[in-house]
């Protein structure tokens, strides 16, 4: 037990949903981290996400993580305490751009906590500044906000669950439950290089307000890179974030361990020669487990076909009707029609109609038709040979 009369507390960051805050005792300047839900009377979800991070706390290494110590009630309210390791929210530093060797550093030192967090079996779901304390001056980072970490090597996500799950800005297109892809560590990834682009330019790779907006730029819209932003940023260093942040998770980083690697080398070219010279990416980024690709194969002519007619509609606004597109996959159909909705322009004058001419077991009967079709089995007497 806690005597938290005797600790005062001070705000570091609120969410809309959580406070977190450094309380610090009179008498000896022993801290700790207190995070309690916002609202006086929390949901049942909030209070779930607080108990579920202190059931973690034998998971978390406080090289890294901020450490659950106790889960108590505190002025009538659910109080998570954690270890205090220093430093301030992500979120305080950013708003502008940072410098590229703070940024080198800081990154590498995030790439760093996530790859441990990765080797503990924990999918993070929810990273953003706001869950990074940070020390500049020693580029230390621990991660916090563990509420609706996972310890599933990977998981599927329903669509009506993406708003009260990870926070919209950061989240990956397989969070929002509209692509039919499982969500895994490199889902971590794509919000690291979210949170990346916007150290290296001030602003978050999209600039949009609404849901399903967010959901429709994480899944169908390309960042502007961030050289493109900035000129003075590296172009490696832009290429890396940008491959962070690509739509497919098998086309980003597969791992925390080599996205650091690629900005060590970044940061020792810089210290040496003052540059940064083009070099191939990824090439330390090896997974120690077999990940199976989600992407489907084959079909480019059909999935061409329904990609220009929606980039048509959408910049016109004018319908389209797409025909000859037979036998598509359904995974196929579904990605193109979650797309559109997440585009409400476009999503009105966007009809699909599913039609179904296969009615027998076999996927294509067209396939079978030259074949001899099967005799009748007979009697027993003919089937034994007789």
């Amino acid at each position: 037990m806690f005597e938290l009369s005797t600790y005062c507390f001070k705000t570091l960051r609120e969410d809309g949903e959580f406070v977190l805050c450094r309380g610090r005792r009179d008498s000896d300047g022993a801290s700790l981290l207190a995070v309690q839900p916002v609202s006086e009377h929390p949901s049942v979800a909030s209070l779930e996400q607080l108990d579920h991070e202190y059931s973690l706390k034998e998971e978390l290494d406080p090289r890294w993580a901020a450490r659950p110590l106790a889960l108590e009630r505190h002025d009538g309210r659910m109080m998570l305490l954690l270890e205090d390791p220093g430093g301030e929210p992500l979120d305080s530093l950013l708003g502008k751009p940072l410098e590229l060797m703070e940024f080198l550093r800081l990154s590498i030192a995030i790439a760093g906590a996530l790859g441990k967090l990765h080797a503990a079996g924990l999918i993070h779901e929810n990273l953003k500044p706001a869950n990074m304390l940070v020390e500049a001056a020693t580029a230390n980072v621990w991660l916090t906000g563990f509420g609706i970490a996972s310890r599933l090597r990977s998981e599927r996500l329903a669509p009506e669950r993406f708003d009260s799950l990870s926070t919209l800005a950061y989240m990956a297109p397989e969070q929002t439950g509209r692509m039919n892809r499982s969500v895994d560590s490199r889902s971590d990834l794509y919000a690291y290089g979210a949170i990346s682009y916007e150290m290296l330019t001030g602003v978050l790779p999209f600039s949009v307000s609404e849901p399903m907006e967010w959901v429709h730029a994480h899944i169908a819209r390309r960042p502007v890179p961030p050289q493109e932003r900035l000129e003075q940023i590296p172009e490696t260093v832009s290429a890396i974030v940008m491959k962070l942040l690509a739509k497919a998770s098998e086309e980003r980083y597969q791992t925390a361990e080599g996205v650091e690697a690629d900005f060590r080398r970044c940061l020792a070219e810089i210290v040496s020669s003052h540059r940064i010279d083009p070099f191939p990416l990824g090439t330390h980024d090896m997974s120690d487990r077999l990940l199976i690709p989600e992407r489907l194969y084959g079909r480019d002519r059909e999935c061409a076909a329904l990609r220009n007619a929606f980039e048509s509609v959408a910049s016109s606004g004018v319908p389209e009707l797409v025909t000859g597109v037979r036998l598509l996959r359904s995974r196929q159909i579904i990605g193109c029609k979650r797309a559109a909705e997440g585009n409400r322009s476009v999503a009105r004058h966007f009809h699909f109609r599913e039609v179904r001419s296969i009615q027998t077991r076999h996927p294509i009967p067209e396939f079978w038709a030259g074949f001899p079709k099967p005799r009748a089995p007979g009697t027993r007497e003919e089937r034994r040979g007789g």
